[in-house]
């Protein structure tokens, strides 16, 4: 089960004007579930995506980043689950633009005004008929409300669907931000093996989009790691359809620009820890702060480090407070002029570690206090500057496993 976290209500979704979504089952893997997404755009809408550093990239990741290069105009979006198209060579490249060119048919566009996603087994060929055979009904079921079932159309290991939604006032006029992501598994930054769409009906230049799909991923679905596996096809895509009555913001740091930035982090903060809430096989989420860096960048270097550490994400598992290994990853997270005598650990409220060593007021029990909630902070103070970051995690569980082993039966 997912940590604190629930399915989302349908009508706590806030409709973005100008997109609509449709979902269907196209018996794409497996039969009864839904498994193929449209998400359909008004004309004008300005999109803006980034995409898994993974050098080993999906197919739907090469053309998407194709079709945004052109700068035609994204209309639409088409998520199936259930096979990545990954590892399969000129024939996933052919299959992801041929799944463009059939949803443009149907729509009278460009295949380039199309951008393709897939998530799901790697290295097995794309069902193309199926994907084909399902988009008129995928279509038919086109509503700006859809935003729940959209949400558990892009599912893969997921538990629970996830979407959120948020109102903002830009230029004395409501604005809406509605946004899903999926992922479970696979969970590293750069991305996750993670697929997210954020939405909003603010009007935005296009020329500031890729600065602000950038700013969001680095504030949010960069700040999450599950197991340290890089996904072949992570995707975050910024939606604007710029529908509504105010001046198009034309910089991030305008007022405008701040007000729109904080509302969108704010969801896109929402998905990327429910990302975490339901890893699979979660049992506890926890936050990783580093304080007293001198850059963020070391901080995030230490804060990765406890993070990816199987033994630290066991013992939380285990509510064990053995807290030692909390310190030995700071120790080997590559620090070079790292002093230890300048490090404190704390717990949640508990002071673990002093300048180095355990802190003499420091009681086991209360280290396992804490370790038994399902929510958890650690936070390491490093001594080195004023600098800070956060990461978020989960434990690490039997489930994980067994979960992974079996994952293509």
């Amino acid at each position: 089960m997912p940590v604190n976290l629930s399915a989302p209500h349908s009508a706590d979704l806030l409709p973005v004007t100008g997109l609509r979504l449709g979902v269907t089952e196209a018996g794409i893997r497996k039969t009864g579930r839904k498994d193929l997404t449209v998400l359909l755009l008004d004309e004008g809408a300005s999109v803006a995506g980034v995409f898994t550093r993974n050098r080993f990239c999906a197919a739907p990741v090469q053309v998407c980043r194709e079709h945004l290069a052109v700068g035609a105009g994204i209309r639409a979006l088409v998520v199936n689950t259930g096979n990545a198209n990954a590892g399969t060579g000129e024939q996933g490249l052919a299959n992801a633009r041929a799944t463009c060119a059939a949803l443009a048919r149907q729509l009278q566009l460009e295949p380039n005004q199309i951008l393709p996603f897939s998530t799901g087994v790697i290295m097995e060929p794309l069902p193309l008929d199926r994907i084909e055979a399902g988009l008129p009904a995928a279509l038919a079921d086109a509503r700006e409300e859809h935003w729940a079932r959209a949400a558990e159309g892009i599912m893969t290991t997921d538990t629970v669907p996830k979407a959120f939604s948020a109102r903002v006032t830009i230029g004395g006029v409501p604005v809406t931000v509605t946004g899903i992501s999926k992922g479970a598994g696979m969970i590293r930054p750069n991305m996750a093996t993670m697929l997210g769409f954020l939405a909003t009906d603010a009007c935005v230049d296009p020329a500031v989009m890729q600065a602000l799909v950038t700013e969001l991923a680095e504030g949010s679905f960069n700040r999450v790691t599950i197991d340290g596996d890089t996904s072949t096809n992570d995707s975050f895509v910024l939606i604007a359809t710029n529908k509504a009555a105010h001046a198009s913001i034309t910089s991030l740091d305008s007022a405008d620009g701040v007000a729109l930035k904080a509302a969108l982090l704010g969801v896109a903060r929402q998905l990327a820890q429910a990302i975490v809430r339901d890893g699979e096989g979660a049992t506890k989420f926890i936050t990783i702060r580093v304080e007293g860096g001198r850059d963020g960048a070391e901080c995030r270097q230490v804060a990765y480090a406890i993070a990816h550490s199987p033994l630290v994400k066991t013992a939380f598992f285990a509510s064990d407070p053995n807290l030692g290994r909390i310190l030995a990853a700071v120790g080997y997270a590559g620090i070079d002029d790292l002093d230890q005598t300048l490090i404190d650990l704390y717990l949640d409220d508990v002071h673990v570690a002093v300048r180095g060593g355990r802190n003499p007021a420091y009681r086991e029990e209360d280290g396992q206090r804490v370790m038994k909630q399902s929510e958890i902070t650690v936070r390491v103070v490093l001594g080195r500057g004023m600098a800070s970051d956060t990461v978020w995690t989960c434990d690490l569980s039997h489930d994980y496993v067994s979960i992974n082993a079996d994952y293509r039966s």
